[in-house]
């Protein structure tokens, strides 16, 4: 593939891709939020409810089950938790919303078998009220991230088409992140807010790398060998990340852990197709219009 010649002949083409995506993305996103009434799939520590963790080696298939039918109207998980290294089993993690404490434990002793006390069971409880804090909480930190970052990239570059493209595709990569998070059903806690947050900054490192060597690059080659040479600063980086993050997300057990890097690699794939198509091509239609060769 000559990815001179696509840059050079097909960089507007390019853009079609993540545009696409971007609109796709808000189309699932509204229909999410028609159906469930927000825009992500959010856990307990969100929106509120117990998670209980027991410390034992029993095998429970329909755990989860029993407790659905017991609570038809609560939101619940129940996940294995695994020894490093191994697929041996050595506790349950239950996450449940609008469920008094006390009634829960009493009923996982009935199905369990035996006494749960401090030694092989907690308990972690979030308000609904407390939950619902932290996630704006969490939003308003994702806006202004977004707005600081637009300013600081604004003040940098003092152009106004290489900024918006620089914000637009941070901004596609955190809309089309939420979007496939929402098709694949993952509950998002704070830890994956977190996680995205994470990926604003990711998602700037390489669009701010590519606008770099393509504006200040001194004239050094034509505007395509700055960007392609860029490109494969920028492409090693992100690739560096990803096989260090999916490295990280085959071998945890923690599912906190499993969660932000799952959002990080789905970011960071996101972000070639934003950066690589996007803000590449409007950088070299941007280029070619400031010499008039557009």
């Amino acid at each position: 593939m000559n990815f001179n010649e696509i840059y050079n002949k097909h960089y507007k083409k390019l853009f079609i891709i993540p545009i696409l995506l971007v609109i796709l993305a808000f189309l699932f996103i509204g229909n999410h939020y028609n159906k469930t009434g927000d825009f992500i799939n959010k856990d307990v520590s969100l929106k509120g409810g117990v998670t209980a963790t027991i410390s034992t080696s029993q095998i429970v298939p329909d755990l989860e089950s029993f407790l659905q039918s017991n609570f038809p109207e609560s939101d619940l998980s129940v996940r294995t938790l695994s020894e490093f290294g191994t697929s041996e089993q050595i506790g349950i993690l239950i996450e449940i919303t609008n469920i008094d404490d006390k009634i829960l434990q009493s009923l996982l002793e009935e199905k369990l078998g035996f006494d749960l006390n401090q030694d092989n069971f907690s308990l972690e409880i979030v308000g609904s009220s407390l939950g619902n804090s932290f996630y704006k909480q969490m939003l308003v930190a994702i806006l202004l991230a977004f707005l600081f970052m637009a300013l600081v990239v604004l003040i940098t570059f003092r152009t106004f088409i290489p900024s918006i493209a620089v914000v637009f595709a941070a901004f596609s990569d955190i809309i089309i992140t939420i979007a496939i998070l929402d098709l694949i059903g993952l509950k998002l806690s704070t830890a994956g807010i977190a996680a995205l947050l994470m990926l604003i900054g990711y998602s700037i490192d390489t669009d701010v790398l590519l606008t770099t060597k393509v504006l200040k690059g001194k004239n050094i080659g034509s505007v395509t060998e700055r960007l392609i040479n860029g490109a494969k600063t920028g492409l090693t980086m992100t690739i560096t990340t990803l096989v260090a993050v999916t490295i990280g997300y085959i071998v945890t057990t923690s599912s906190i852990l499993k969660e932000m890097f799952l959002i990080i690699i789905i970011g960071l794939l996101v972000d070639i197709i934003s950066t690589y198509c996007m803000n590449a091509g409007l950088l070299v239609w941007y280029a070619r219009r400031k010499n008039g060769k557009v």
